[in-house]
């Protein structure tokens, strides 16, 4: 899955993010843009170890374990381009 753009990739963390809020009982905003706040996604914190735990699964890659300084991103756009960075390896 790394020849993904920045749109399928942006794409690919909202399915999964969908999947993950119906498991953990959450229940996500309306419409999530880059601009959006994590934490004001609607996904709580199990819901986002859970979210991570799945995209590592499907990408193949934990960006967050490759980290020398655990930096977390703050909105959805930081988070898809943690993800880029992380599969262009």
């Amino acid at each position: 899955m790394s020849n993904l753009n920045r749109t399928e990739l942006a794409q690919t963390i909202l399915d999964t993010m969908s999947n993950v809020a119906v498991i953990a009982d959450c229940t996500l905003i309306d419409t999530i843009t880059d601009e959006t706040v994590l934490l004001q996604s609607g996904l709580d914190s199990l819901g986002f170890a859970m979210l991570v735990a799945q995209l590592e699964e499907d990408l193949g890659i934990d960006p967050f374990s490759e980290m020398q300084l655990a930096v977390y991103p703050r909105t959805f756009g930081e988070f898809t381009a943690l993800y880029a960075s992380a599969l262009k390896g």
